[in-house]
């Protein structure tokens, strides 16, 4: 088997500069059936608001869409698809797919996002306990052999699992792997995937995004120092593949600017430890941390509900829902850190990406 398609030197360039990806929510209406008006809306909305990509069909996508009732794996990824074919974008766009389950399933869903034109899969480790880490490797290998490979640390509490230093190394090791996305929520794990990457002699020809929705603005600012064979490597986690950007999203584009423009100055102020701490609590009440991320997707889609993104926050399970006290919390980052909300900006163009 070949790679069916490769990163253009442009958007490769993109991805080592530093991209605004939000993770893309699913639309439905109180039917629970998908609302493509205002699916295509939420891709207008991230590409109005200066992203350098989209993640379709990941855990903001909602892992159901797979289900055999649903059938909405390909239909979301089509969507998003033609809308940014048909923006006629003039900067680099990266359409990145979310693939998940054993290698049969994930073979798949890389072949149809690939088919669709999508530029990199961000393969989930999530639900396979059973494989061990070589059965990991090599079915990250099969995957990277379709479509070029977003690799994806998913925190333990959410179906993901602890995966070890020399994992990440082999894991770097694997020709197509472009990226790898950091979501353990954990300093330790981070550091690992770092160091094993600046330990690999593909370290350049990947890109480090952070998905530590805990951790953004810090995961942004830091550069990592190792020593390799006596010699001092660089390495920055340079962007965001990050659920928590599915929402603010315009805001999120700007704070990654600034963040480009300060993190190699070394008298950095303090006041970004400040907003590091900003953006952790309204990340607490988006994805429900108070009760172990329950109400993570509803109150994703609170958020864009308000804005008139949405029309109601429906998820495809019944049980997804706010949590008793989450929308006081969300009423409360809203009131404490009106900085950080784009509503007006969301306002001001609504009506026309939610056009037929």
């Amino acid at each position: 088997m070949s790679i069916f398609k490769t990163l253009s030197a442009e958007k490769n360039k993109a991805l080592h500069e530093g991209l605004v990806i939000p993770a893309h929510p699913l639309a439905l209406n109180a039917a629970r059936e998908l609302d493509e008006r205002r699916q295509r809306a939420l891709t207008r909305y991230y590409m109005a608001s200066g992203t350098g990509g989209i993640a379709v069909a990941v855990h903001t996508t909602q892992f159901e869409i797979r289900d055999k009732e649903h059938n909405l794996f390909e239909k979301v990824l089509r969507l998003a698809s033609e809308e940014v074919r048909n923006a006629k974008l003039s900067r680099p766009f990266l359409q990145v797919a979310g693939i998940c389950g054993p290698t049969e399933q994930a073979v798949y869903e890389a072949e149809t996002a690939a088919g669709l034109g999508y530029d990199l899969g961000l393969v989930s480790m999530g639900g396979l306990q059973s494989f061990t880490e070589k059965d990991l490797l090599k079915r990250i290998a099969t995957i990277a052999e379709i479509i070029p490979v977003f690799g994806f640390y998913l925190q333990p509490s959410v179906g993901g699992r602890v995966l070890s230093y020399d994992f990440w190394k082999e894991f770097a090791n694997i020709s197509g792997v472009a990226g790898i996305k950091m979501a353990p929520f954990n300093r330790y794990q981070t550091i690992d995937v770092v160091r094993a990457v600046c330990n690999s002699e593909r370290r350049d020809e990947i890109a480090l995004y952070t998905g530590n929705d805990d951790n953004i603005v810090n995961d942004l600012l830091t550069t990592y120092h190792f020593a390799v064979n006596g010699n001092k490597v660089e390495k920055k986690i340079v962007g965001g593949l990050l659920g928590h950007w599915s929402v603010w999203t315009q805001k999120a584009v700007e704070l990654l600017d600034a963040i480009k423009l300060v993190r190699n100055d070394e008298s950095l102020s303090s006041h970004w430890l400040t907003r590091n701490i900003e953006v952790t609590d309204t990340n607490a009440a988006f994805f429900d941390t108070a009760n172990g991320f329950a109400g993570c997707i509803a109150g994703i889609h609170e958020v864009l509900r308000r804005q008139g993104l949405l029309e109601g926050r429906w998820c495809l399970n019944p049980e997804e829902e706010l949590s008793n006290g989450q929308m006081e919390e969300i009423d409360r980052v809203y009131r404490d850190y009106p900085n950080l909300n784009d509503d007006e900006f969301v306002k001001k163009h609504l009506s026309e990406w939610l056009a037929e």
